[in-house]
């Protein structure tokens, strides 16, 4: 069977710069040609000059294959000299000196950083816990970072093959032949089903045999290996296990299940997804793939160094040895620091750790002294530090999302990835967030705040947890926050979106339970909260009780435990009740584990680095955020812009930029009043449709935090669409407003033409049935500004693409017609529904869906009365359609938010918009 292999990048090529607060490594590569600046080409400086820098490699043990006439050693000359001209700049543009050495040891401690968040999210993702696993490296500078990676990781041991540099084509070298035959079953995990699988596995494997016998492999030399994969009827995840008896298959289903997603589905049929047969032959020139053997032979005397070289080692230079791998015996070990070079690579041997040369001639790393547990940094922004904590405080927020993924139970989640997950500083502000979705993610800190403010601030003399009186079904919880507390929300009117959108919170607290040093949230749209139509995105809803059920700051887990008695109660009770309350409890505890992920790693932090020292970087990266758009509003003019919607609403916009002081006011006053429909955005959406915009201004790589909207003063009118009032209806505020008012904001900036404004909400259901989707459409072209706001260039929108305040992604069409009663009967490009231009839109969607019983069908939608409009002399996009093919031949059309009963063989047929054009078409 094949290896589970996910591979991170050590980056070698990857540029060095200083973008004026935060050094920064990647994503840009140098490739091969130019190549780092030591390959003699004229390159940029990379990682692999800063390990020339610090003595890392040595040029000496290097191939000498470089300049001219491909003779020479690297140019060591070179990258000294750049990194010197390089810490002039960093010193002089950050106010803080730092010399050559230092600035390449902190590019390197980026880029192992990366690494070992890459590697975090993978493991997370799939259910692993690394330190419980030896790291692998391959090519040559694996073995240069193999230390660090291991050392962030908290892993212990490192192997590095003796042929690591050149991996990928040793492996392929040795590869056995192999043939692989698969084939869907999709039947019950019974008897009758496993009689038909075998069958099915029988014949699989003979036709893997006859092809690898028809290459020339003898009958007995063969390697056969049976697998089936199994998943939970229901869900869409198939795990493999071998091949053989019921019960020992199901308890290997179960425990990759459990390992992956830490909880089992009791009661839960099995299915059999599909059988695989794989036949093996022998290797080439051997039996097995794996290490050369190295000889053993008995050392007379001490392994004796072939040199000293200098070293940057923690701060300063120092003498430390360089062995010849070559030169090595099984047994021989080297303390760190110590370099070990060979033909194709180099291993650096960090202090703490220990090499060892193993009977089979792999490279051992250990560490055989304890890791520091502290890290001393300051709490001043470092440049370094910057770079780093940023990247940090996303990856905790990516972890998060894979926990919240993995266990999540309802498709809308598990399959669309209509989820976000956040961290925030202890005042509710956003910090960092995984790359989810922008309309939660700028308006989660608000919940936060919600639930702040609704609850005193912990008092250190306040009873304990036993001393608290227990709630009621329906009490309002007011007392001070503690630890073992959940709140859940999905209030409009308190920081939420749209009732589906419901919101998880969790205070992190000290050790001692006193004192709240972090928040952490995450949001995820359920399938169904209750309200007038299934799916909970009614067309028509004029009240907010009408679209489900109002959780407002209601205590999930109070003490540690959740109550869930509590919580099916509020989902039953409401007008409109919840259609499957399991279902949506199944994924808040989902919810409540993607926090507990990120407690764990932000207490982790706090143990490494320090909470003040944490403290300050969650207020520098927010700092680095506000400068980063401080610096693209100097760029940008005044403007205004009105967009009118399908309901006869408007939206107004008045953009007024102070480039003195770099801020800029973004006033909607002129805004139609409050809607009677649902088309209202709370104040939320709103905002964080405001951050989105511009977020996306500054072309480059930070993180979305509450810092992009402190230059920016925003002024809704209080009782408008953008600000209701309660009972407003909102659900078609937070996924057709939101689109608006992006769409608006560039419209009044003229830096691109409008994306589809909509998200093109599709639902339908009945009483087993629930599901939403957004149907994707054409975005917007735009242009491209210097920072004088001079237009330099342009780009095309793309076809069919989820566009500005969402980004989740469709169902499967399999996953769909297996869950469903529902045939796709086709999901293809509008063609020429994008509007033409010098840069031309994004053409928008046809997606047809047959029901195969009675459904209830909701479109909720905009842009099929105005589309999207073009920029600078670009025309407009095509606008939407959608209409009822009825099995009779007759032909219902529909308005832009509408409802209709489908009997099976009808086809609801939705067409999405195309984006507009960018700059007057030549010619």
């Amino acid at each position: 069977p094949m290896m589970l292999i996910h591979t991170v990048a050590a980056g070698g090529g990857s540029i060095l710069h200083f973008d004026g607060a935060r050094m920064r490594v990647g994503p840009e590569s140098a490739g091969a040609d130019p190549g780092p600046s030591c390959y003699r080409k004229g390159g940029p400086l990379t990682v692999t000059d800063a390990n020339v820098m610090l003595g890392r490699i040595q040029p000496a043990f290097f191939p000498h294959v470089f300049g001219p006439n491909a003779d020479q050693p690297l140019d060591a000359g070179i990258v000294r000299e750049k990194f010197d001209a390089l810490a002039r700049q960093v010193s002089a543009q950050s106010g803080r000196t730092i010399g050559p050495e230092a600035l390449a040891q902190g590019f390197l401690d980026i880029a192992v950083a990366n690494m070992a968040n890459a590697i975090k999210k993978i493991s997370v993702q799939r259910g692993y816990d690394v330190t419980r696993y030896t790291l692998t490296t391959f090519g040559g500078a694996g073995g240069q970072h193999a230390c660090g990676v291991a050392d962030a990781l908290a892993m212990s041991r490192v192997l590095v093959h003796p042929l690591a540099g050149v991996l990928s084509a040793y492996g392929m070298g040795l590869a056995e032949p192999v043939a692989m035959r698969e084939q869907s079953v999709e039947r019950r995990f019974d008897d009758e089903g496993l009689a038909a699988a075998g069958g099915q596995l029988d014949a699989l494997e003979r036709m893997a045999r006859e092809e690898l016998q028809a290459q020339g492999e003898a009958a007995g030399s063969l390697r056969i290996a049976r697998r089936a994969l199994l998943r939970y009827e229901g869900t869409d995840t198939a795990l493999p296990v071998p091949w053989g008896a019921t019960e020992p298959m199901r308890a290997a289903f179960e425990a990759a299940y459990r390992q992956r997603f830490a909880f089992l589905l009791p009661g839960r049929a099995l299915v059999i997804e599909s059988v695989v047969a794989e036949v093996a032959g022998r290797a080439a020139g051997q039996a097995g793939a794996g290490s050369t053997p190295a000889p053993l032979r008995v050392r007379e005397g001490a392994l004796e160094a072939q040199c000293m070289v200098r070293v940057f080692v923690e701060g300063g230079w120092r003498e430390a040895p360089l062995f010849d791998r070559e030169r090595m015996r099984a047994g021989d070990a080297i303390d760190g620091s110590a370099i070990v070079a060979e033909a194709n690579a180099t291993t650096v041997v960090e202090p703490g750790w220990r090499a060892r040369l193993s009977p089979a001639g792999d490279l051992v790393l250990e560490r055989h002294v304890a890791r520091p547990r502290r890290v001393a940094v300051g709490t001043d922004a470092d440049p370094v530090m910057l770079e780093i904590f940023n990247n940090l405080f996303m990856s905790i927020a990516e972890q998060m999302g894979y926990r919240l993924q993995n266990t999540a139970h309802s498709v809308n989640i598990k399959e669309r990835l209509d989820f976000s997950c956040a961290i925030f500083d202890p005042h509710g502000h956003l910090v960092a967030n995984a790359p989810h979705m922008p309309v939660h993610l700028g308006s989660m800190g608000a919940s936060v705040r919600a639930v702040i403010e609704a609850h005193a601030a912990h008092d250190p003399l306040a009873p304990g947890d036993a001393d608290r009186t227990p709630l009621a079904p329906g009490d309002a919880d007011r007392t001070p926050l503690a630890p073992g507390d959940v709140y859940v929300l999905n209030d409009p009117y308190a920081g939420g979106t749209h009732l589906p959108d419901i919101t998880v919170i969790t205070p992190v607290f000290d050790a001692e339970g006193r004192e709240i040093l972090f928040f952490v949230g995450s949001r995820g749209h359920h399938a169904d909260v209750g309200g007038k139509t299934p799916g909970s995105m009614p067309p028509d809803s004029a009240h907010i009780d009408e679209e489900g059920v109002l959780l407002t700051d209601f205590p999930l887990v109070r003490n540690g435990r959740m109550r869930e008695e509590a919580l099916r109660e509020t989902l039953r009770s409401a007008r409109f009740p919840v259609r499957n309350p399991e279902q949506n409890i199944a994924d808040l505890r989902a919810q409540i584990a993607a926090n507990e992920k990120g407690r764990e790693e932000l207490t982790k932090m706090v143990a490494q680095f320090g909470l003040d020292v944490v403290h300050a970087y969650m207020r520098h990266v927010q700092d680095n955020a506000e400068e980063s758009v401080r610096r693209v509003i100097g760029a940008l003019r005044d403007g205004a812009f009105e967009l009118p919607l399908d309901n006869g609403a408007v939206i107004r916009v008045r953009i007024a930029v102070d480039r003195a002081k770099r801020s800029a006011l973004v006033d909607f006053t002129g805004t139609s009043a409050q809607q009677s429909n649902n088309f209202n955005a709370p104040l939320a959406v709103t905002m964080a449709a405001v951050l989105y915009v511009f977020r996306t201004l500054v072309d480059d790589e930070i993180p979305m935090n509450d810092g992009c909207l402190k230059p920016i003063e925003v002024r809704v009118p209080e009782g408008s669409m953008l600000n209701p009032r309660y009972p407003a209806a909102v659900v078609a505020g937070n996924v057709e407003t939101s689109q608006c008012i992006t769409n608006c904001l560039y419209g009044a900036l003229g830096v691109m033409a409008s994306g589809p404004p909509t998200m093109n909400n599709f639902t339908f259901g009945n009483e087993r049935h629930q599901y939403y989707e957004t149907i994707s459409g054409g975005s917007g072209a735009g242009g491209r500004f210097d920072e004088q706001g001079r237009l330099v260039g342009g780009f095309d929108g793309t076809s069919v693409v989820q566009t500005h305040m969402t980004n989740s992604r469709l169902t499967d069409p399999e996953i769909l017609e297996t869950r469903y009663p529902v045939r796709l009967e086709s999901f293809e490009i509008r063609a020429g529904s994008g509007g033409e231009g010098r840069w031309r839109g994004g053409d928008g969607a046809v997606r047809r869906i047959r029901f195969l019983e009675p459904m209830t069908a909701s479109i909720l939608a905009n842009g099929r009365v105005h589309p999207a409009f073009g920029a600078a002399g670009g025309a407009a996009g095509a606008p939407g359609a959608d209409r009822v093919e009825r099995a009779d031949g007759s032909v219902e059309r529909l308005r832009h938010a509408d409802s209709a009963q489908l009997e099976a063989g009808d086809v609801f047929v939705v067409e999405t918009p195309g984006g507009g054009g960018f700059g007057e078409a030549s010619g």
